[in-house]
């Protein structure tokens, strides 16, 4: 039993993608397709840069997905590949929309629309240099919400935004009180690394964002999904497209619980967990999590060889 699981922010790199596009004119097509939905050249800024371009978040959500899909697309239509054989689909924050796209939930140009407004609102929400986050290492979520209890009546916001993975907790909030954190993190002698990203997302501070986003997703039209989507607010399957919607609104504020998803579907019979997309960031989340498990990370032609062998074993 398989799971397709569909990258988020932080697995951008320039050049991404650029041999499945000098390689495959469907990729090119869809390239040229956010193009012209986005009416600006994001082809360019995924294929040459500039690197400071690609990491303005209203880039990269949309820059991510189209690697993606076209890596979907590729597997699919080109090498016919049957994804018949997952059980489940499940993206990593923005990465939800890929995994919509690729289950015929949503439309590709408009999950390009909602990721570039995402990005917009979410970069909005709070000034630059207010907000903060880090990565904790080491130690489980549950001594981490135990720490964050002890400072919850401090002024401002801190809060678990990505619980990724046994010992890889993302926590997201205002700048003081992610640093007031820390202090205690360092007393205890845990590992704390500060992230390089415009805005504290996936906490409460996100809520404006939110108010934003929920009357553009609400106007968009989404089908139910052909293939069972594990969802980030819950961990647990959804397949009503209105209630996918109400997900994905309250996703921009809160904790994306990647390791109970991961959890979900190893419990319900997953063996073979496969991301697509850049970077290998999801397969060392996974790693981390379940060990007993075969593990693909598919973003070149090699890979896509290499994993169409595997699987037919």
């Amino acid at each position: 039993m398989s799971a397709l699981l569909f990258p988020g922010q932080g697995s951008q790199i320039v050049g991404m993608g650029s041999e499945l596009y000098s390689s495959f004119d469907l990729v090119k097509n869809i390239f040229n397709q956010a193009d012209n939905k986005l009416n600006y050249p994001i082809s360019k800024i995924i294929l040459d840069g500039p690197e400071n371009e690609l990491q303005l978040t209203k880039n990269t959500q949309p820059a991510i997905l189209t690697v993606s899909y076209s890596i979907f697309k590729v597997l699919k239509d080109e090498f016919n590949f049957d994804f018949d054989s997952f059980k489940y689909f499940a993206g990593h924050s923005l990465g939800e929309y890929s995994a919509l796209v690729c289950a015929d939930s949503l439309n590709f140009n408009d999950a390009l629309y909602l990721l570039h407004e995402r990005g917009k609102a979410m970069q909005e929400a709070v000034p630059i240099g207010k907000g903060k986050m880090i990565a904790i290492l080491g130690i489980k979520t549950e001594e981490i919400i135990n720490v964050l209890k002890t400072i919850e009546k401090k002024e401002g916001i801190c809060q678990i935004a990505n619980d990724n993975a046994e010992g890889q907790v993302i926590v997201s909030g205002n700048k003081e009180k992610v640093e007031l954190l820390q202090n205690i993190l360092k007393e205890k002698k845990v590992k704390s690394i500060p992230l390089k990203v415009s805005a504290p997302f996936h906490c409460s501070l996100m809520k404006p964002a939110a108010v934003l986003m929920k009357d553009k997703i609400k106007k968009t039209n989404f089908k139910n999904p052909i293939f069972k989507i594990i969802n980030n607010v819950t961990a647990s399957l959804e397949t009503d497209s209105e209630n996918i919607k109400e997900l994905l609104v309250r996703q921009i504020f809160s904790t994306v619980k990647w390791r109970e998803s991961i959890i979900h579907m190893s419990q319900a019979g997953v063996k073979n967990f496969v991301e697509i997309g850049p970077g290998k960031v999801l397969t060392g989340m996974v790693k981390r999590t379940i060990k007993q498990a075969n593990y693909f990370s598919i973003n070149s032609i090699s890979d896509i060889k290499n994993f169409i062998d595997e699987y037919k074993k």
